[in-house]
């Protein structure tokens, strides 16, 4: 072999060879740079990067990623801005990066127009008026501040006092005596009456208030009510009126003077009455405050002789718990207008007579006797024409 052969191509034995660092040195694109070992991403890291997908998302679309579309890559990132904003904590790491304000809640509208108002976009439409409430009754809440007077300390009851020990004086001697309650009428300044025991003074009737409530307006007078505990109330008229009715209350009335009293000319026109079924009957026996409100020309003992055997009495039979002797009007009047008070809570039920035929009853009513005796009182004070019977609290209350 010669010596030309023997030599390792591309290798000049007579050249020194570079050493590494000279190589590293001469390096200055970074060819030979050792590569940084990946920082691990941390939860925190992902939770940001999802974000600003979802970011980016809406800066191209103009809208937020849906979680139900059919598009893979969006409904990921729906699904992933559901998951932040049931998250309080991941909002509150998520705000530094919010630039377009993704993550805020608008304020919940405190009213229905106010959520109408706020419809930029126009979702809730209402072309046909199906939100349109303004034709419905208002219902009167019981704690209403205008119409609930609370009672309070009465200013110089030193000199009510003395007038409280005096009508007392004069029920024990008879000059004065009780009768029940008659109506709103005899509600006037210098009027005493009792309520749940307790003596009251109508001290001051104050001027009238023309009030409005839908089509109707009506007026009303604020009283102060001095009562013989030492506290008054500034109540409206109407109101002592409803309370006295409910609570059985009674007038002070000079003896010998009586508005309710029958005259020598007064003509008995027929009795209103009210009465209790005693069947055994299940389906009858298990309503409580069944009442039938009837009215008779004749004594209402007679009336109901036969009830045994009548589908009017429910095949059964009955006992008397009020009889309201009616003069100078009509008694079947009377009925009818207590059968349109109540007629929310009549009775719905048939019942099959002795010749097979079906027979709907229709005047018996599932109301508190207390309340049917209201509703005759006010009948006859006139009252009745602004109050209607509300089943669910079972009690009369103004109309709206």
């Amino acid at each position: 072999m010669s010596e030309q052969e023997d030599k390792t191509p591309g290798l000049d034995a007579a050249e020194p060879v570079l050493d590494i660092q000279s190589l590293i040195d001469s390096d200055l694109d970074g060819l030979l740079d050792t590569p940084e070992k990946p920082r691990k991403i941390t939860a925190q890291g992902r939770l940001e990067r999802a974000f600003l997908e979802i970011v980016e998302f809406n800066k191209t679309h103009g809208r937020l990623p849906s979680s139900t579309t059919r598009e893979i890559a969006e409904r990921k990132l729906g699904a992933r801005l559901e998951g932040i904003l049931a998250s309080e904590e991941k909002i509150a790491a998520l705000k530094p990066l919010d630039e377009l304000g993704l993550l805020e809640f608008p304020e919940t509208p405190e009213s229905l127009a106010e959520l109408l108002s706020s419809d930029g976009l126009d979702l809730l439409d209402d072309d046909l008026g199906l939100l349109d409430v303004s034709d419905l009754p208002q219902r009167r809440t019981a704690e209403a501040p205008e119409s609930v007077a609370k009672r309070k300390k009465a200013v110089g009851f030193e000199a009510f006092e003395p007038l409280f020990k005096a009508k007392h004086a004069e029920l024990a001697d008879g000059t004065y005596r009780l009768i029940a309650y008659p109506g709103e009428r005899t509600i006037d300044e210098g009027q005493f009456f009792v309520l749940n025991g307790v003596m009251l003074f109508v001290a001051e009737v104050g001027e009238s208030l023309v009030q409005s409530s839908g089509r109707k307006t009506r007026q009303k007078q604020r009283l102060r009510v001095i009562f013989e505990n030492g506290t008054e109330s500034s109540m409206y008229r109407q109101s002592l009126s409803v309370r006295l009715h409910e609570g059985a209350g009674l007038l002070l009335v000079r003896s010998g003077h009586d508005a309710s009293e029958v005259g020598d000319a007064d003509q008995e026109s027929g009795h209103v009455y009210v009465l209790r079924s005693l069947s055994t009957d299940p389906q009858v026996s298990s309503i409580q405050n069944l009442h039938k409100i009837g009215f008779s020309t004749t004594t209402v003992e007679k009336r109901i002789a036969n009830a045994a055997g009548s589908p009017t009495y429910l095949m059964a039979p009955v006992e008397i718990v009020a009889d309201y002797r009616a003069y100078n009007l009509r008694a079947s009047a009377l009925e009818h207008l207590l059968h349109r008070v109540f007629a929310s809570v009549r009775l719905d039920i048939t019942q099959i007579n002795r010749e097979g035929k079906n027979y709907d009853p229709s005047e018996w009513f599932v109301v508190p006797l207390n309340v049917i005796n209201q509703a005759i009182s006010m009948i006859m004070s006139g009252e009745i024409t602004d109050y209607v019977y509300d089943p669910a609290m079972q009690r009369l209350v103004e109309r709206s």
